[in-house]
């Protein structure tokens, strides 16, 4: 690994309870993080949000762009002025720069969900920033 990248990963990891999706330990899971070539001074992050069954995360926005894909399950989202919408396994969304996420929340009380989600942010940014 590249001394930027571990340094990186050190930084977003030590950042985690505050950009993930909530203060569950195993709830984010960072896959890969590049500094893309064709993007200085941004962070291109790939990382999975699990949701145990009705398990929800905290109101946030995300400084970067942000693209969403339910791997299983099935998750309520609502952003900006949105009505809340249920998206299930194979389906997918897309947050602008500075989209208030706030509602984020496995669909069910009994099954489990889980997100891929695909976020680029300015270099030292965190992906998820909390409301408030």
């Amino acid at each position: 690994m590249k001394p930027l990248a571990i340094v990186l990963f050190a930084l977003l990891a030590a950042q985690a309870p505050a950009w993930a999706h909530g203060d569950v330990a195993d709830q984010v899971k960072v896959l890969q993080q590049q500094q893309p070539s064709n993007a200085p001074g941004k962070t291109a992050v790939m990382l999975t949000v699990s949701y145990a069954p009705g398990e929800a995360s905290p109101a946030h926005q995300h400084p970067g762009a942000v693209m969403a894909y339910v791997l299983e399950g099935a998750v309520v989202s609502k952003l900006n002025n949105d009505l809340e919408k249920t998206y299930k396994a194979g389906e997918y969304w897309y947050e602008a720069p500075g989209t208030v996420h706030s509602v984020s929340r496995n669909a069910s009380k009994t099954q489990p969900a889980k997100l891929l989600v695909w976020s680029l942010v300015d270099e030292g940014k965190p992906v998820t920033e909390p409301l408030g």
